[in-house]
């Protein structure tokens, strides 16, 4: 990136989003009890804690779950939260012990009985014990499946981190699905709706197209808000700006600009599939998962300018204008391994 490249604007996503916004009315109360569940295992040094409160995980499943039921609304928020703590460990670790700390996680959610007393494998056990009253056994099947890519995908990103290297589009898109966590808080939505698809429904062409530009759109928009706040950290390799510019040859604008015409693209894919979907022979519930994605999507968008999370305090003057300063690159935190973006952090 040339040195005058100071700042850039991001792609007027929300003007090519036609799907309705929503919010959980259990929002506050679940949020603050999954917050304390975590707090109370102590496990973040006070700075951590402080940037675990700015980033509002609860408050982007207050949208993206917006139809939740309380109970299974506050199991999202535990989700997230323990993400965040897979997330914040093995950001700090090298591809070998980012993938010791994903198998802790793995383990422990295919076994309760499994344990090598660490924190991480109490605080997933619990989870999963809220999980798993009401998750049919394809969805919990697949869940754990996905648990399993999200934690390889995660060690290699470590890995990658480690050598400096900058994966290709091609090579690139795979593991942005799997370990953005993306396709693991999708698969939250069955929980929630109570349905329990069966194999096959997930290789319908039109499903199967709506379910993948829904994550797509999600990655893409998520790495264009957050390059920012990952370039001051000096964690740009995981983002798909990085993957144009270094790819492509393109500036930080052209790369901005390119996201935001695959994301209209992505967009539109998700509507055309959808609709075709709903008047096929698949069961409804096929097609209810399907709208259940569009509240991703939207609920993204519209979170991602409500918390400080990527655009710090400028967050309100950047949702109406869309220019983003490039901040200096923070030292402190760089120096003591804080974490990079995910779309789990969705993610």
């Amino acid at each position: 990136m040339p040195p005058s490249m100071s700042q850039f604007t991001i792609p007027d996503l929300l003007s090519i989003c036609p799907l309705k916004d929503a919010t959980n009315p259990c929002y506050k109360q679940a949020a603050a009890e999954s917050r304390a569940w975590i707090n109370g295992y102590n496990i973040f040094t006070d700075r951590k804690r402080a940037f675990f409160i700015q980033g509002s995980n609860e408050l982007l499943c207050s949208h993206v779950y917006a139809y939740a039921d309380y109970e299974q609304f506050r199991t999202t928020c535990d989700f997230v939260n323990l993400l965040f703590v897979i997330d914040e460990i093995s950001d700090d670790q090298s591809g070998a012990g980012a993938r010791a700390t994903g198998r802790t996680y793995v383990e422990a959610m295919k076994d309760p009985e499994w344990d090598d007393g660490s924190i991480l494998a109490t605080i997933t056990h619990e989870f999963r014990e809220r999980f798993v009253r009401l998750a049919g056994p394809n969805n919990l099947r697949r869940f754990i499946e996905l648990c399993e890519r999200y934690t390889e995908c995660v060690a290699i990103e470590a890995v990658l981190r480690e050598e400096g290297d900058v994966l290709s589009l091609e090579e690139y898109m795979p593991l942005r699905r799997n370990n953005s966590a993306v396709l693991l808080c999708f698969s939250l939505v069955e929980y929630i709706l109570g349905i329990d698809l069966p194999d096959d429904v997930f290789e319908d062409p039109d499903f199967s197209e709506a379910y993948l530009a829904a994550c797509d759109f999600v990655c893409w928009s998520n790495d264009v808000y957050s390059y920012d706040m990952e370039q001051s950290k000096g964690h740009t390799g995981n983002n798909i700006v990085t993957v144009l510019m270094t790819e492509r040859g393109l500036s930080l604008q052209e790369a901005s600009d390119y996201v935001g015409k695959v994301c209209e693209s992505q967009m539109q894919q998700y509507l055309d599939a959808r609709s075709r979907l709903s008047s096929s022979d698949v069961p409804r519930d096929a097609v209810r998962y399907i709208e259940a994605l569009g509240y991703w999507m939207v609920g993204n968008l519209v979170w991602s300018f409500e918390t400080t999370r990527y655009f710090g305090a400028d967050h309100l003057r950047v949702l109406e204008s869309r220019v983003v300063y490039l901040r200096p690159r923070d030292r402190f935190l760089v120096e003591d391994g804080d974490s990079s973006d995910t779309a789990s952090d969705s993610e």
